[in-house]
């Protein structure tokens, strides 16, 4: 259980009882061994200086400051009164205690050496009881080196007293705050931590407008936003992927923009990175771009990490005065937080649904596939011990093994499916083509390759769902219509994307039922992804499903007739 959850917790309460306890029974001290109107005054001083101690014990600066207040006023109530009965020093107990269970040492900062920041990681709030119980024994014993009052032995059993109920409520709290972290197993706590973070970012996802957490959308809107309240001709949000390069995640522009998307290319774009501030500059970030602009670069910064760049282009000179960009800083403020937010979420679905897959392929190789193939074994050996004279057993044999080794090839090629990715150095298109060439191999099918990729990658997520509309188009082509050739064409400039799968087979009016499911997961796929999905007749026969990814526009799903039918 984390320490924000002990602030407002059930776990409040047990701490805040003893604490009142406590004063309640050295104000009833005071007004044994003191005057009623000292007692008044310094308990009311107590109770103002227990304050941050009491309603905000695990915050890192107030609480501590907190603390050390309380053993401050409890020594210089000791110090006016000229008690030798202390009657203030037992209240060390509530500020030590306190500080075993919600405090604790920042040791990044505090600590250089490594096994004092391993003694401050296990115990850090009994490291700030027991500074707090040093700090309360240096002022004991300098009160009773200085004020004669004070120097007597009766003085000195009661700090020794109070010290030791204080040294003793330190270790019931810090007892305590391990029962506390005990609660959890060790091994699980990150699992706990991780499902609450995840519940949390849950119910903030159905908040959101659409229920989702979209990078692209939050790039384009924040560029729509921008494009409304400055001058801006183009514009782009771009994103690490690794290395030194960035991936456009949206752009705006009338026409498609190739942006450099190069850190060491750019110094405009690797000192917005790197410094975290905005820059403007009067060349282009783009490789296309021709004659004098005004750009601009404004870094999406969330808690001093870069989570991406802002890019803006105006035709001219001079058009993002310091004004302007001052406009700009403030119209991104809080995108980072949630740009990262929703990229950290896409990463988290991604993994899901990878180790998902993996787990199915390896399922249906282990189980069903091994099966089949056992099937086809049973088959091959009953074919053997059957007599010439039984021809129609044999042939009846001979088409139910033709089906169990279609079935073990569509099994591979499934298994093929679920474990194709996109890989990090190969790219898209090399995807694409291996599951092609692979699946034209396998069903007779001559396939016609078109690629055409650059160095620029689209996001992972991106890629993913591209590579399994393309997946999808290539296996109807295969399954249903009956084709002979394939052609798949590869286009990608990013944020631009095409990818186009052609078949000269029966055309949509063969489609099967399972066909056109498959039809509407790549329109589901092409939405996620904000694409469009077009599919439409080839002359003069067969089918082209193609699917374009332009940011500029915010297309959507489109469809023929005849798919929505």
């Amino acid at each position: 259980m984390s320490e924000r959850n002990w602030r407002y917790g059930r776990w409040m309460l047990p701490p805040l009882g003893l604490r009142i306890a406590i004063f309640v029974f050295v104000a009833i001290r005071g007004l044994h061994a003191s005057t009623l109107l000292d007692t008044v005054i310094w308990c009311s001083i107590l109770a103002l200086a227990s304050l941050p101690g009491t309603f905000a014990p695990a915050e890192p600066v107030l609480g501590r400051v907190g603390r050390a207040t309380e053993v401050l006023v409890v020594l210089a109530a000791t110090i006016v009164t000229h008690s030798s009965h202390s009657w203030a020093l037992p209240y060390l107990m509530a500020p030590m205690g306190a500080a075993a269970i919600f405090g604790g040492l920042r040791t990044e900062s505090d600590a250089t050496h490594k096994g004092v920041r391993r003694i401050l990681r296990t115990y850090p709030g009994l490291v700030e009881a027991v500074a707090l119980g040093l700090f309360a024994l240096v002022g004991v014993i300098a009160m009773g080196l200085t004020i004669p009052q004070l120097a007597d032995a009766e003085f000195a059993r009661a700090a020794l007293t109070a010290l030791s109920l204080g040294a003793l409520a330190a270790a019931v709290g810090h007892w305590l705050r391990q029962l506390l972290h005990t609660e959890v197993p060790s091994g699980a706590r990150p699992y706990a931590e991780a499902t609450a973070l995840l519940t949390q970012l849950r119910v903030v996802a159905r908040r959101l407008p659409g229920g989702t957490l979209d990078p692209g959308g939050i790039a384009t809107d924040l560029l729509e936003r921008l494009g409304q309240i400055v001058p801006m001709d183009r514009g782009a949000v771009l994103i690490a992927s690794g290395g030194n390069r960035l991936v456009v995640l949206a752009q705006s522009a009338a026409e498609r923009v190739d942006w450099e998307t190069s850190l060491p290319a750019n110094s405009l774009l690797a000192d917005s990175w790197a410094g975290q501030q905005p820059h403007t500059g009067a060349t282009t970030l783009s490789r296309t771009v021709t004659g004098t602009v005004s750009s601009l670069v404004v870094p999406l910064v969330a808690d001093r990490r870069t989570v991406g760049l802002v890019l803006m282009e105006c035709d001219g000179p001079g058009k993002y005065p310091p004004e302007t960009v001052d406009t700009v800083v403030e119209g991104v403020e809080g995108v980072a937080l949630q740009l990262e937010t929703a990229l950290l979420f896409d990463e988290v679905q991604s993994l899901a649904t990878t180790e998902e897959r993996q787990r199915l392929a390896r399922e249906i190789h282990d189980g069903i596939a091994q099966e089949l193939a056992m099937l086809g074994y049973g088959i091959d050996h009953a074919m053997a011990q059957l007599p010439e004279e039984a021809s129609d057993s044999q042939e009846q044999l001979t088409e139910l093994r033709e089906e169990v080794t279609r079935l073990i090839t569509e099994l591979r090629l499934s298994l093929f499916e679920l474990r194709s990715e996109v890989d990090r150095h190969g790219g898209l298109t090399t995807a694409i083509a291996d599951y092609a060439r692979t699946v034209g191999s396998s069903a007779g099918l001559r396939v016609h390759l078109s690629l055409d990729e650059g160095g620029a990658r689209l996001p992972a997520s991106v890629e993913a769902e591209l590579l399994r509309i393309a997946q999808e188009a290539i296996t109807n082509a295969r399954k249903h219509a009956r084709a002979e050739n394939l052609w798949v064409t590869c286009e990608i400039d990013p944020p631009y994307s095409r990818i186009e799968v052609t078949d000269d087979g029966k055309g949509l009016s063969g489609e099967g039922a399972d066909g056109r499911y498959g039809l509407s997961i790549m329109s589901e796929r092409a939405e996620r992804i904000r694409g469009s999905l077009e599919i439409r007749p080839r002359q003069p026969h067969g089918t082209t499903v193609a699917v374009l990814l332009a940011s500029s526009d915010r297309p959507g799903t489109v469809a023929s007739e005849a798919v929505r039918e």
